[in-house]
């Protein structure tokens, strides 16, 4: 009998290896889900998750943008721009309105003073 070549014990090894290779994948796979698992009730992001899943998915939105280095783009400083504005329309409104209610509380005033003095 001769004894098999190199060839032939590597191809016969590939399937076994190739099997034991799948299984530690697989455990490292399991490993880093429960690893994951466990940060996320650790910190509470699972209830977060239940509570508001829009909301969460509009957070994980906004963290991959600014990982992502779209931070400093040309659209992240127009939206910066709308929302300065948008932030700014209470207090302006606010404003415009006591303007408003003075202006028509002095109408009202003269308007009463004129029927009062015949």
């Amino acid at each position: 009998m001769s004894e098999p070549s190199a060839k032939q014990v590597l191809e016969g090894a590939a399937p076994m290896v190739a099997q034991e290779l799948g299984e530690q994948v697989t455990e490292a796979i399991h490993n880093a889900n429960s690893a994951l698992n466990g940060v996320a009730d650790a910190v509470g992001l699972t209830e977060k998750v239940e509570k508001s899943p829009y909301g969460m998915v509009a957070a994980a939105l906004g963290v991959g943008y600014v990982l992502g280095g779209g931070l400093f783009t040309p659209t992240t400083m127009r939206v910066l721009r709308i929302a300065t504005k948008l932030a700014s329309i209470p207090a302006v409104r606010s404003k415009l309105l006591d303007v408003a209610e003075a202006a028509v509380d002095g109408v009202l005033a003269s308007h009463k003073k004129e029927e009062d003095s015949p």
